[in-house]
């Protein structure tokens, strides 16, 4: 057993008792036998936290079949897909009904359906008033599920808060319009609204959409309000914040 170094473990501000709070980890690296079969594995990991036999075989049973998996029931773990091996991971985390889940990359090696599978599950858990720990380098499934992140940088916290908190403390001075007519406006802006922009380009990629930088946040509403007189056809007017991914590369690569 590893004993921590300092610090505390708290549950609503108090001191976590492990009598009390069932907690659930799935690692990245593997932790199940390949060798055994797996319906006696999941039985046996469930008993050793403290479940009867009884009981760890109905919950065996019960996720197993909504993972998809019953029918792998009496086969070897290794004979299964790295999918599959990831989603009978994800069983034995939760087969102990855990209060508090600990996922450590849990889509990593998934294909589009189990992934969409563990996605429903996660989201079933978070309705469900469990709280979910969310290790993960892929940060559009951080953004999906998450509403508080931690950014750390060589094992300090270079960044920890609310993900819309930290989106709008940016500046909300980029501006983007989807429009078939996005270059007659972007001619009208130049030409009109010049005072209010420093720049309004055509995206590079995609002809229908317009970038637009504002020389301060406050003239957003002064340009929707000129655009709409106009009468131009516009499909979406929205301010551009940043995507978690450039906040993460943002705070990492500065070396907070």
């Amino acid at each position: 057993m590893f004993y921590p170094d300092s610090g505390r473990v708290l549950t609503d501000g108090k001191q976590i008792d492990r009598k009390k709070i069932r907690i659930g980890y799935m690692p990245e690296e593997r932790g199940l036998y390949p060798k055994k079969i797996i319906t006696e594995q999941l039985v046996y990991l469930s008993m050793l936290r403290g479940m009867s036999k009884p009981d760890a075989k109905k919950a065996c049973e019960k996720w197993l079949e909504r993972m998809g998996m019953s029918e792998y029931k009496n086969k070897k773990l290794e004979t299964l897909s790295k999918g599959n091996q990831q989603k009978i991971q994800l069983a034995a985390t939760l087969m102990c009904d855990p209060q508090i889940v600990i996922l450590d990359e849990p889509f990593s090696g998934l294909d589009p359906v189990n992934a969409m599978l563990l996605k429903d599950v996660i989201k079933e858990m978070i309705s469900g008033g469990t709280t979910v720990l969310f290790s993960s380098h892929q940060m559009n499934y951080i953004e999906e599920f998450c509403d508080n992140i931690c950014v750390l940088n060589s094992g300090k916290i270079a960044l920890d808060g609310r993900i819309k908190d930290i989106k709008r403390s940016y500046p909300r001075d980029r501006i983007e319009i989807v429009s078939e007519n996005a270059d007659k406006i972007s001619s009208f802006i130049i030409s009109k609204m010049g005072d209010m922009i420093l720049s309004a380009d055509i995206d590079e990629k995609e002809e229908t959409v317009l970038n637009i930088k504002l020389r301060d946040a406050e003239f957003k509403s002064r340009l929707l309000a000129g655009l709409s007189e106009c009468g131009f056809d516009i499909d979406s007017f929205k301010v551009c914040e940043p995507t978690l991914n450039d906040i993460f590369v943002e705070y990492t690569e500065a070396g907070i």
